[in-house]
């Protein structure tokens, strides 16, 4: 796979010439729903710097795994969602953080914990009755 030299969009053309594939590949890819390039007021494809990694991915997996369309896209979902629950998990992890250093000055010194532990009775030893059952 050749290697983009600069940022921007490139025209199909381009792009099929930089990845060594056929323009009718990447308007296959488009048509399935794979690639989503942006279009000027002419109509022209243009794809930007994420079209061509996501590209990349998508070829990595036709040419190394040999994986088909239907399951180019199953894959593509699947990483999407990845992505978004690794960003919800670090917004939590952020919001969790903030917390504790917003309650860290109301700790008690004495006790050393953030948030106050509740400890059980202590449980009742078995009885001639519940050896039984």
């Amino acid at each position: 796979m050749a290697k983009r030299k600069s940022p921007g969009a490139y025209m199909i053309s381009a792009v099929a010439e930089m990845y060594d594939i056929h323009p009718q590949t990447l308007r296959l890819y488009e048509r399935e729903g794979l690639l989503k390039p942006s279009r000027t007021e002419g109509n022209t494809r243009l794809y930007t710097e994420e079209d061509c990694k996501r590209l990349e991915f998508i070829l990595s997996l036709a040419r190394d795994l040999g994986v088909n369309i239907s399951g180019m896209a199953v894959i593509l979902q699947m990483r999407e969602r990845m992505e978004e629950m690794q960003r919800q998990m670090q917004e939590f992890v952020n919001y969790v953080g903030k917390e504790i250093l917003t309650r860290a000055p109301q700790v008690d010194a004495a006790r050393g914990a953030i948030v106050t532990i509740r400890r059980a009775a202590p449980a009742e030893p078995p009885t001639a009755r519940t050896k039984q059952r």
